[in-house]
């Protein structure tokens, strides 16, 4: 099979979280233009946008809501996909959050939201697409991690403890499910433009501080992610197991 035929996504169905904006809805929109059928999870299910984008592809698509903070039904999220698109063959764990306060302050509660949503839900939703895609002969996780995965970061303690629980995750599910024919790996981004970072965006000092550091010369957009999130969807990464794809315009090289 050429190349580029092994990067096709036809006939499958991808179930993406957070894809109402930023790097979910970009990530969404690949997958639908690599020929994918799309479920848009979101904690509102207010994907509208998402939605119009797919389906001027000729893709199909459906908006789910479900807060996956409450991680007890967020794997419910996987069996709607199936009720209402067939199956589900590729699943992107995007959505999370980050709170930003100095270690000494940090209130337990948000300390456990963040771990509830980026880490324990992205587990849960895991655990419930495995177990239909061993069932249908295999299938394809993609996490979404961070450069935070490999450094500790600022003030965001909680976000940087689970982005590194998702690259160590990532690589325990692989080692489990590789020989049912699942394909676990993640994308570590690194400064992309979206809502969760504006804050930073909006310092001037820390702003300048991040983008003197990242080799090309900019902060990276969501459309950025698109090529590393195709590729790991499609055949073309049939052999790659508990891999984590930093797209971070060099930062972590610096």
């Amino acid at each position: 099979m050429a190349i580029l035929d092994l990067l096709r996504l036809d006939n499958r169905v991808a179930l993406v979280t957070g894809a109402n904006r930023g790097i979910g809805s970009a990530l969404a929109v690949a997958l639908a233009e690599a020929g994918a059928d799309i479920a848009l999870a979101s904690r509102e299910g207010n994907a509208h946008d998402t939605a119009q984008r797919v389906e001027a592809l000729g893709r199909r698509s459906v908006q789910l809501a479900r807060d996956l903070a409450e991680s007890e039904v967020a794997g419910a999220l996987v069996g709607e996909t199936v009720d209402q698109l067939g199956r589900v063959d590729i699943l992107v764990n995007n959505a999370g959050m980050i709170t930003r306060a100095p270690a000494l302050e940090y209130e337990q509660g948000d300390w456990q939201r963040v771990l509830d949503v980026n880490l324990t839900a992205l587990f849960v939703l895991c655990q419930a697409a495995a177990r239909r895609m061993a069932a249908q002969g295999g299938g394809k996780i993609v996490n979404v991690a961070s450069v935070l995965a490999f450094q500790g970061g600022i003030r965001v303690p909680a976000y940087a403890a689970a982005k590194h629980g998702v690259v160590g995750l990532t690589q325990a599910l692989a080692n489990e499910w590789a020989p049912l024919g699942i394909n676990v790996n993640a994308i570590a981004p690194g400064y992309i433009a979206t809502d969760n970072n504006r804050a930073l965006r909006d310092d001037p000092v820390r702003y300048r501080q991040i983008l003197d550091r990242i080799p090309a010369g900019r902060w990276g957009t969501p459309d950025d992610l698109a090529g590393a999130a195709v590729f790991l969807a499609s055949p073309a990464a049939a052999y790659l197991h508990g891999a984590t794809l930093t797209v971070d315009g060099g930062w972590l090289a610096r």
